[in-house]
């Protein structure tokens, strides 16, 4: 009785190996570095590259080590997480704006662990330090768009049928309004709509002897475009992020319209919100005619003798930023900065079909920026409160001649700086926002913050592991020894889940470690306890022990399954530290039952099994 086959044995020893080699990683911290690349495709970072960034170091009196350079990418590796700031801007100036230069974490893991893929958790925010953004994503001018480009199409389909009407407008950003002068005029557009455009609903009245057709979006295609709109700006923000070299970002979705972002291991707030958050696009708008007053827009413009002026463009627009395949900057043949420009295959053509008719005519590039700024009020008890103000803020940044029909490649020149060139090709390369986004919060977690959250959780771990480790030993004796090592290995498989699933650790999941701890230790206590019992009750030690396992199974099954059950609604509905807290729990419940449940049997059953006992220590 209580005896295990060998095969059992052999497994269990395999587990063990395999996450005990997992685990091992997570003791190689990774350094602190600062990662190179190019803003171009073709460039290269060899030698040459690294020797100017070292002299750049050394005159600023900052430590590094282990440089490393890949053709694609460059790594130097820091003494100080604090240097690397400051690192980071003596690396910017001395390579200039060809270069993107960003914070990274460089790998300790010794090759052998690597090459099995064992890495290290990743850290989350609240453990590295960086950067949380909340965002918000400004649903209702997205619909706005859609309702414009509806309302083209709505009049160019009444224009085929040759339809008369009054007028055919939007109204309140949402509803297409349609006023006919007959009812059978408005009848045939109603089935028109009904035909072409299924997605608007219709409604008909008679208004001071006007046929009127209102035509609104259904909610199913509203919906649609919220979420077009928000999974556009969420590959436009990972674009982003993806430019400024971040390790480990963290870019999702909350609710119906917000956007999470975290930048683990970034300390410069400014920069990352001014890329991230910064809402802008390009409108390629030709210049309007001097005879024609109607149909055109007034704007600010800089002239080239940086001469603040006003020109006025056309309101329909070309093109916009959404056709640009690639944008680099750099400087013109007077050492001005520019930005290349290269298009998709329908944007190329559109431009060229405009273009070649009008030559001699003006190009204008519209720069279109979406801020928001503070307003202060006082309210009923004399208390000043900020109220975010939303604006657009729209100016010509180029005005040129048309020479020549213009194809997939041309540039744009007149911008003030090398740093407004480098964060506009940057913009236009990760793609063109569906809608507006505001930032509702910002929360910043420095790197030391973070290392003291990280030795304050592993002394919550240490401390709560230890009581539980005496407790056991003092109550149950020899089964507690049992339950100790079972314990200990239920920590190290499940450090090793989580770096084999690549799961993120927060504070909350260390909490979620000291739950699993205890959680490990209660299913041991229902089986020992039973054994207790049955041992009271006059039954022989090797049927007491197999009764208290079998009989308790049930018991622990019942309560891990409720837990994980939760664990997993947790993470569904949660976000941030809630899932990292239900992912810790999750996989914590499952590799406690097979150590408090497997482990400690077969500890049990490689003691006392297949003996005549007379009695146990527990």
């Amino acid at each position: 009785m209580n005896r295990y086959p060998l095969w059992k044995y052999l497994l269990i020893l395999v587990i063990v190996t395999f996450g005990t080699i997992y685990a091992l990683a997570n003791l190689y911290v990774p350094d602190p570095a600062v990662q190179i690349s190019g803003q171009n495709s073709g460039t290269v970072i060899d030698e040459q590259v690294l020797s100017q960034v070292e002299t750049a170091l050394k005159e600023a009196g900052i430590e590094y080590f282990g440089e490393e350079a890949t053709g694609e990418n460059g790594l130097i590796r820091l003494r100080d997480r604090e240097q690397q700031l400051p690192a980071k801007r003596v690396i910017q100036r001395a390579l200039g704006s060809d270069y993107i230069v960003a914070l990274n974490l460089a790998a300790t893991t010794p090759s052998w662990l690597s090459s099995l893929g064992a890495n290290p958790m990743k850290l989350g925010l609240d453990l590295s330090g960086g950067v949380h953004f909340l965002l918000e994503v400004n649903t209702d001018e997205a619909i706005a768009k859609r309702m414009e480009t509806t309302l083209r199409e709505v009049r160019g389909s009444m224009r085929e049928e040759k339809l008369r009407y009054r007028s055919v407008k939007v109204e309140d950003g949402k509803t297409i309004v349609s006023i006919f002068e007959t009812e059978a005029e408005r009848d045939q557009a109603s089935e028109l709509l009904r035909q072409n455009f299924r997605d608007l609903g219709r409604q008909l009245s008679d208004e001071n002897g006007e046929y009127v057709v209102r035509s609104s979006l259904s909610e199913a295609a509203v919906r649609g475009i919220e979420d077009y709109a928000l999974n556009q700006n969420l590959t436009t923000l990972r674009n982003r992020v993806n430019e400024l070299g971040v390790s480990e970002p963290i870019v999702q979705r909350q609710g119906r319209n917000r956007v999470i972002v975290e930048l683990p291991g970034v300390q410069d707030t400014a920069e990352a919100k001014r890329i991230i958050g910064k809402t802008a696009n390009l409108e390629f708008r030709l210049e309007a005619e001097p005879g024609k007053i109607t149909n055109r827009e007034k704007f600010e413009f800089r002239d080239p003798n940086s001469r603040p002026s006003e020109a006025w463009l056309e309101r329909s627009v070309v093109i916009t930023g959404d056709h640009v395949s690639n944008a680099t900057s750099s400087f013109d043949e007077n050492g001005f900065p520019q930005v290349n420009i290269t298009l998709d295959s329908d944007g190329g053509a559109r431009m060229h079909r405009a273009s070649r008719k009008n030559v001699g005519r003006r190009l204008g590039v519209l720069f279109i920026e979406y801020k928001t700024r503070m307003d202060y009020t006082t309210d009923e008890n004399g208390e000043q409160i900020a109220i975010p103000e939303r604006y657009v803020e729209k100016k010509i940044i180029n005005l040129a001649t048309i020479r020549s029909a213009l194809g997939v490649t041309f540039r744009i020149t007149g911008l003030d700086n090398p740093r407004e060139a480098s964060e506009l090709s940057l913009l236009l390369r990760a793609g063109a926002l569906a809608a507006p986004m505001y930032f509702v919060e910002e929360r910043t977690i420095g790197p030391s913050l973070g290392a003291e959250n990280i030795a304050l959780g592993i002394k919550s771990v240490t401390i709560g592991m230890a009581l539980v480790l005496v407790f056991m030993l003092v109550y149950y004796r020899v089964f507690g020894i049992f339950a100790n090592i079972a314990l200990g290995l239920n920590v190290v498989i499940l450090v090793a889940a989580m770096s084999i699933l690549s799961a993120t650790l927060t504070l909350p999941g260390i909490a979620g470690i000291v739950l699993t701890v205890g959680m490990a230790v209660d299913a041991n206590v229902l089986i020992f306890s039973r054994i207790k019992e049955e041992l009271a009750n006059g039954m022989p030690p090797q049927s007491a022990i197999n009764a208290g396992y079998d009989r308790a199974f049930v018991s622990i099954l019942d309560a891990n399954l409720t837990t994980l059950i939760v664990a997993v609604i947790l993470y569904t509905i949660g976000s941030g530290p809630v899932q990292g807290f239900a992912v810790t729990l999750s996989i914590g419940i499952l590799t406690s039952m097979f150590t408090a449940i497997v482990g400690t049997r077969a500890l049990v059953n490689l003691i006392y099994g297949g003996r005549a006992i007379k009695k146990v220590w527990i």
